[in-house]
C-alpha cells in the first residue's frame, strides 16, 4: 500500500517504483490490461471483491460500477425477465458481478481478449466463455439477447471495432432486449476536461476514443434500436457517457 501511495503521488511525473522482478504496467497503453496475479493479490490484501479494488484503490472512485449499475435500473434495463446476458470486454468481472445481483439470467456469455483474466471470470463466476476475435460475436445467435453491454471498452476501441461490434450487439438482441455500452462523446469533453486529458495520456495513446453522440443515435436508431437515455460517469481525468438502448 506504501508504494501505491507513492506511486500516486509520481504519477503526474510519470515516474512509478516497481520491485526488481515487476514488470511495469503502462496505463496509457490500451494493449495492456490491469496486471492479473498483483491486482488479485492487493484486492485480497485489502479485503476488497477485485472490482471494488479497482474502482476504490486504482481508479479512485469508490462505487463507480455500482453507480453504472444503479443508473441502468433507473432506466429500466432490469425490470424484466433476462434470460440471457452478453458482456463485451468483462475484463476483470466487476460490471458482470453487480450485473448478476441485480438479475439472475440462465445464460451469461463473455467476449474477453485478456486470457489469463478471462478464464478467472469465467471459472469465478461460472459464465461463459466465447471464442473472441476482438470484432465479432459469431457463437452467439442472432435475436437471442435480452442484455449485451460493455463498460469502458469502446472508450479505447478504434471506430472500425467499435462499429463491429455495434452491429453485432443489434443483431443478438431479441425484439425488447437491451444494449448498453459507454463512449466519449462532446458531453465528455469540455475544454478543461481536454486538456486535463492531454495532460494525463502519452502521446501515441488511443485512449480515449471519441464518438459523436448523433452518429451513435442514429446508428442504433437504423438498426431498429430507441435510446431509452444516457448519463455520464466518471472516468479517469473526465467522464464517459453511458448509452441505455432498447430493440423496438
Amino acid at each position: 500500500m506504501a508504494k501505491s501511495a507513492i506511486n500516486r503521488v509520481l504519477a503526474p511525473l510519470d515516474v512509478k517504483i516497481v520491485r526488481s522482478n515487476e514488470q511495469p504496467h503502462d496505463w496509457r497503453n490500451v494493449q495492456t490490461f490491469i496486471p492479473f496475479e498483483p491486482t488479485l493479490k492487493a484486492a485480497h490484501e485489502a479485503g476488497l471483491s477485485v472490482g471494488d479494488y479497482i474502482d476504490t484503490v486504482m481508479n479512485r472512485i469508490p462505487g463507480a460500477t455500482q453507480a453504472t449499475i444503479d443508473q441502468m435500473s433507473r432506466l429500466g434495463v432490469f425490470a424484466g425477465k433476462i434470460d440471457t446476458v452478453v458482456e463485451i470486454g468483462p475484463g476483470s468481472g466487476r460490471y458482470l458481478e453487480k450485473t448478476l445481483a441485480a438479475c439472475s439470467p440462465k445464460r451469461y456469455e463473455i467476449y474477453e481478449t485478456a486470457g489469463p483474466w478471462a478464464d478467472y471470470v469465467a471459472q469465478t463466476y461460472n459464465v461463459i466463455l466465447q471464442p473472441t476475435n476482438g470484432r465479432t460475436m459469431a457463437p452467439t445467435p442472432d435475436n437471442s439477447v435480452d442484455l449485451v453491454q460493455a463498460h469502458k471498452v469502446f472508450s479505447a476501441t478504434p471506430f472500425l471495432t467499435t462499429a463491429r461490434y455495434w452491429i453485432e450487439m443489434c443483431r443478438v438482441l431479441r425484439a425488447g432486449g437491451f444494449a448498453v455500452f459507454d463512449i466519449v462523446t462532446e458531453a465528455s469533453m469540455d475544454p478543461a476536461t481536454v486538456t486535463r486529458w492531454v495532460s494525463s495520456q502519452g502521446i501515441d495513446s488511443t485512449y480515449p476514443a471519441m464518438m459523436p453522440r448523433a452518429t451513435t443515435v442514429d446508428f442504433f436508431a437504423s438498426r431498429g434500436c430507441s435510446l431509452v437515455g444516457s448519463f455520464l460517469i466518471p472516468m479517469g481525468p473526465g467522464t464517459t457517457d453511458t448509452y441505455v438502448f432498447r430493440k423496438n
